[in-house]
């Protein structure tokens, strides 16, 4: 190969001479050195005399760059121009190397290169000289924004991500224009029963479900607002508020408006209902992470009150206690730091104890005494509910157990066991009370479960399925807060029930209340004539108990007799009521 030519660079800096001097230039500084032509990526050889930059050599893969650069493009002179401003800078900054990456747009899209630059050290013949490099990363660029835009976006709905969420709300915050007095909301929505979707109809439909509903959410967007899909079948919408709530509620009623219609899913008619929530930011240096955790606090409130629910001082607290509860429930039930409590059933015609509820108590060391209400409802909703349940059924059959060993022989009483429709409608019951009682040595005919209406009205194909299993055991069925509910004569007459417990809210005021003792009678005349056996809750005096007794209920229970209390209390309590015949 022949020595390499070496022509100095026109005069004028870079960037300041006409696009067709560029390359009738660039043609000439084809190199023909061996070291130059041998790099695979585009590189060339710059000098800075006297203020100007000019470049002494290029290679044809730096040659071919810079043409493709200066034909149809307008922007060429521009590129140029910027490329030599780093390349001076480079040189006043005094440092031996540097790196960047430079974009230039083509007619095809962007193009991305990785530059360096390095000292040339000057020698007796040549001044110091620079070289530069250039590394074409454009298809790299393109695998990495494919994979970012796979990682922010969901790949059913095509929909913003929970993480995509939160940039494409930074991104709108930072470069919209805002009114001052302007306001943004996040807008939560939670689909309801999607899972018995999925069950029924299988993953297919529900995923077909989700699209559709993300395709009819959309419907409701205005301009700017973002519609994502943040979970499995939750979506949140970010919303520019200009008039504050009254926005969020224009936007809430399209919502509904678009979810309103039946959708068709194989030969089905779905009707979607869903759980919203709302949250307002106070102004736009609000964290919007913050703002979409208040959301999600309110749809959750919103799902146990059927209606829209705003997020309100409080409720994040309130969201963080119920985590706070869960995780803390699920160790101790993981560690065996549940109790059971029992309340003694006392048969109203001769004082005798004839059983007792079975009650679960939990004291926690960093919540303390944590209430019934507060754990169960926990329990439900993260479905700890389901090993809570089993719990509690083996604890009750081994109370028996050990309080017949106690005794010497079984006592005349049995043990009621409370049970959760989400606990009938997730876990096996009737299997759970078998290997109860097989492993406690107990006769079935000593335990009760009890269950409320709504249970049999979520699904009472299965509740009839279970109580007919349960009954196979030898097992007693209670239909617990009767009168609260939807319960009809038909389902009483068809269900194997035993037992009718009339709730609380009836019996405790009955003897002020006329209406509420009306109803107390009819329970007793309608038990009566369906050979139904009754208990009355909540039996807190003794003319309470003397009335229920005149009225012929069979049993009663209440703080009059006895609160619930541990397992050796009520034995003692057992004991020291056996016979006993005055109430």
């Amino acid at each position: 190969m022949e020595p390499a030519s070496v022509r100095n660079w026109p005069s004028e800096p870079i960037g300041d001479i006409s696009p067709e001097e560029e390359s009738v230039h660039l043609a000439s500084m084809c190199c023909k050195s061996d070291w130059l032509a041998a790099l695979a990526q585009a590189a060339a050889i710059f000098s800075f005399d006297d203020g100007k930059l000019r470049m002494l050599e290029a290679n044809d893969a730096f040659v071919d760059a810079y043409r493709k650069r200066m034909g149809a493009d307008q922007g060429g002179p521009r590129f140029v121009g910027e490329m030599g401003q780093r390349i001076g800078r480079f040189i006043a900054s005094g440092r031996q190397t540097d790196s960047f990456e430079f974009r230039r747009d083509t007619a095809l899209g962007p193009e991305y290169f990785l530059c360096t630059l390095g000292r040339l050290p000057a020698t007796d013949e040549q001044p110091e000289r620079y070289l530069l490099t250039a590394t074409d990363r454009t298809s790299e660029r393109s695998i990495e924004k494919n994979l970012r835009r796979e990682l922010l976006s969901d790949g059913l709905t095509a929909l913003p991500n929970r993480t995509g969420f939160g940039e494409e709300i930074d991104d709108r915050l930072a470069n919209l224009p805002w009114p001052d007095t302007a306001q943004f909301g996040i807008i939560a929505i939670d689909l309801s029963r999607f899972s018995r979707v999925n069950e029924s109809l299988g993953p297919m439909a529900g995923d077909e479900l989700l699209i559709t509903v993300a395709k009819r959410l959309k419907t409701s967007l205005r301009q700017g607002d973002v519609l994502a899909r943040i979970g499995g079948n939750d979506f949140a919408i970010f919303a520019r508020l200009n008039n504050g709530l009254s926005d969020a509620l224009h936007i809430v009623q399209r919502i509904r408006d678009a979810l309103s219609s039946p959708i068709r899913l194989s030969d089905l008619q779905i009707r979607v209902d869903c759980a919203i929530g709302c949250a307002l930011s106070t102004s736009l240096q609000d964290d919007p992470d913050d703002i979409v955790r208040k959301a999600q606090a309110a749809v959750k409130i919103a799902k146990r009150s059927g209606k829209v629910e705003i997020y309100r001082n409080g409720v994040l607290k309130e969201a963080q206690r119920r985590f706070s509860v869960e995780s803390r429930l699920r160790d101790a039930l993981a560690q065996g730091e549940m109790t059971l409590a029992y309340q003694p059933l006392i048969h109203l015609q001769t004082g005798e104890i004839t059983g007792f509820e079975a009650l679960a108590r939990w004291s926690d060391p960093e919540l303390g005494n944590v209430s019934p209400a507060e754990f169960i409802a926990v329990a439900e909703e993260s479905g700890l509910i389901t090993p809570l349940g089993r719990w509690a059924a083996y604890e009750a059959a081994q109370a028996l157990s050990r309080w017949d060993a106690k005794f010497g022989q079984p006592l005349p009483v049995g043990v009621n066991v409370n049970l959760s429709p989400i606990q009938m409608a997730r876990d096996d019951v009737a299997s759970i009370f078998e290997e109860a009682l097989r492993y406690s040595g107990v006769a079935g005919k000593r335990l009760t479960a009890e269950l409320t209406e709504s249970a049999i009205i979520a699904d009472p194909d299965k509740a009839r399925k279970l109580l007919f299993a349960l009954k196979d055991l030898q097992m007693s069925i209670a239909m617990d807060d009767f009168g609260t509910g939807f319960s009809n004569l038909a389902s009483l007459h068809s269900l194997p029930i035993d037992i009718l417990k009339i709730d609380r809210s009836f019996v405790s005021t009955m003897l002020q209340d006329r209406d509420k003792a009306v109803i107390v009678r009819t329970i007793l005349s309608l038990a009566e004539s369906l050979n139904l056996h009754v208990t009355a809750e909540g039996i807190e005096t003794q003319e309470l108990a003397h009335a229920l007794q005149e009225l012929g209920c069979w049993q009663g229970q209440g703080y009059y007799f006895a609160r619930p209390m541990n397992e050796a209390d009520a034995f003692d309590y057992w004991r020291a009521r056996w016979n006993f015949e005055t109430v």
